[in-house]
């Protein structure tokens, strides 16, 4: 988890936010004091004269110091410094251990500075000291660790009540305040735990899992409750939340405020943290996100990585965080058809990543160990998507393939027909939404020959579109293989824009059968293209009755795109706009 918070504050690149525990300022912007004691508390009051409610407060906000154990007097003088400081030495006990208060600002205080107090000058300053002592809030300094442990008192807030005037800023007063609370968290673990005070009530009120922990059936009784797990920071944005609805997260605290948000089943919060993560996705932390979304069961912010993914493959593999993945989430990449990336990329990316699991796994990163790490993933890269100059310079000597897997694979880029291979030559298409087709044809008929003459037709369309594969009528005579190189021809410059030598197996019926091109095909508005077929197996099916114009309209929104036939002139082996093969073309728009 913290090795992807890292890599997620690297990648926003921007400053750390003012989130650990030790940085909130949030008490002492609501008191708008500038002279705050060390526990975030104001200068103590010279008054020789406390109230009884204020020392009663004195007393809650110590922890439940026994005021009649004789271990404090504030009623003391001001020749003791008494009223708002009054030091009393006291032996601690195993009544009374020595501990270390945590004050509002999430720091331990040091005994030190509280040891003293400086006494009134007069009577009249007293009494305006003790007026304006109103507005500062009550503490307890730490009991140093020596056997003459020494309690400083602080006069507590008085009537804090009246300076908030709504609900709102009362319980955000109370955020990580000693001032009422009844149990305090020690979050955290090792040298970095850190005791937070809270209030049962509030934290009963915003979180079931709180509600459960203190009135529950198997409620805890203890005033001291032990968070190993969850990160201080963290933590605090959580109670920040619960009481005032403030969301303080940054690129360094979202992955744990959202972990601690479902630890305590605080929905909104988690809300605020995904809609953070999604507003600073980008393809260089894209696959960082995607493992913490899956992690965390995050469907929609998984989705959004996704389409990220597909959207700007070469550089989200190209990322830091790319090789840190584990092998569920890369391998629901490698799965997916809508990557746009061709496969040789796919497969150096695979090989990275599995060097850098077989060092986590403590193995050599040789040929074996990389393939044993990869499973089932290695599988998911489709081989037969890569050129035979590909495949011969990478994959072919990577070692990772086993030799009969390489002579498989290289008689299914040389020989015809193509024989079995174990792995995906269904091209990718790195174009989202719903894949759309038109037939040309109303009627079929039989039959149809071919002796190595290109079966070819000319066509436009009124916008832009990318073609992904033809659909071809099969043989007459029962279920045949025929090979096949399809292609789309820039009629202008005569350029093949996109090609596919290939095969593909009917079933003897009069249907069409899919035949697509390695990547899509742009086709710009008002361009006249060819679409050419070069088939050699047995006489099929064709076309008649054909139209010179087919518009399919989109359901969902309407949308028409209208394709122009034309014959194209020169060998087409008899095709032409009225009958013959290629009676379907498959695009995206």
């Amino acid at each position: 988890m913290r090795c992807c918070v890292c890599l997620f504050q690297q990648s926003l690149q921007c400053s750390p936010s003012k989130m650990a525990a030790g940085e909130s300022n949030s008490r002492s912007s609501c008191l708008n004091l500038s002279n705050s004691g060390p526990l975030g508390n104001a200068p103590p009051s010279n008054s020789a004269h406390s109230s009884p409610a204020s020392n009663r407060g004195a007393v809650g906000a110590a922890g439940g110091m026994n005021r009649s154990a004789g271990n404090s007097n504030p009623q003391s003088g001001p020749e003791n410094g008494g009223g708002a400081e009054s030091a009393v030495r006291s032996t601690p006990s195993a009544q009374n251990p020595p501990r270390q208060s945590v004050g509002p600002s999430g720091a331990t205080s040091g005994a030190a500075s509280n040891m003293t107090a400086t006494p009134s000058s007069s009577s009249s300053s007293s009494a305006s000291t003790a007026s304006s002592s109103a507005d500062a809030s009550a503490a307890v300094a730490p009991l140093p660790s020596s056997p003459a442990s020494v309690l400083v008192y602080r006069e507590p807030v008085y009537n804090w009540q009246a300076t908030k005037s709504t609900v709102k800023e009362r319980f955000a007063f109370l955020f990580n305040n000693e001032v009422l609370s009844d149990v305090h968290f020690l979050v955290g673990k090792g040298m970095g735990v850190q005791r937070i005070p809270a209030h049962r009530f509030a934290l009963a009120v915003g979180s079931a899992v709180f509600d459960a922990m203190f009135n529950g059936g198997m409620a805890t009784t203890s005033t001291e409750i032990e968070l190993p797990d969850v990160e201080p920071a963290a933590f605090l944005a959580l109670l920040k939340f619960l009481y005032s609805d403030e969301v303080q997260i940054g690129p360094e605290t979202v992955m744990t405020t959202l972990y601690t948000a479902k630890k305590y089943a605080v929905p909104a919060l988690e809300a605020h943290c995904v809609e953070f993560l999604k507003k600073n996705l980008r393809a260089d932390n894209a696959f960082m996100l995607l493992t913490q979304a899956r992690l965390f069961d995050e469907p929609q912010l998984a989705s959004l990585c996704l389409e990220n993914i597909d959207k700007n493959t070469a550089d989200a593999l190209a990322a830091e965080g790319f090789t840190d993945i584990d092998l569920d989430t890369l391998m629901a990449v490698l799965e997916r058809d809508t990557l746009g990336v061709r496969e040789i990329r796919l497969f150096g990316a695979a090989t990275r990543w599995a060097e850098a699991e077989a060092q986590r796994q403590q193995l050599q990163p040789t040929p074996e160990n990389k393939r044993r790490v990869l499973g089932k993933a290695l599988s998911l890269i489709r081989f037969p998507l890569m050129t035979i100059e590909e495949f011969a310079a990478g994959p072919a000597q990577s070692g990772i393939l086993t030799d009969r897997e390489v002579v498989s694979l290289f008689l299914h880029f040389t020989v015809n027909p193509k024989p079995h291979v174990e792995f995906i030559d269904r091209p990718r298409c790195c174009l989202r939404g719903k894949e759309c087709s038109i037939t040309r044809f109303s009627q079929v008929e039989s039959r149809w020959g071919y002796s190595g003459t290109s079966d070819r037709i000319r066509f436009s369309v009124n916008r832009r579109i990318f073609v992904v594969g033809f659909g071809l009528y099969g043989s007459i005579h029962g279920p045949t293989d025929y090979q096949v190189n399809i292609q789309i021809i820039h009629t202008d410059s005569n350029t093949v824009l996109g090609q596919n030598d290939t095969g593909f197996s009917c079933d003897g019926t009069a249907s069409t059968f899919r035949v697509m091109f390695k990547e899509p095909v742009e086709i710009l508005p008002s361009v006249n293209y060819i679409a050419c077929a070069t088939l050699k197996g047995p006489d099929s099916h064709y076309g008649t009755k054909g139209m010179r114009k087919v518009t399919h309209e989109a359901p969902a929104t309407g949308t028409k795109t209208c394709f122009t036939f034309c014959y194209a002139a020169g060998n087409n082996n008899g095709t032409s706009v009225e009958d013959g093969q290629i009676p379907e073309v498959i695009f995206y728009t």
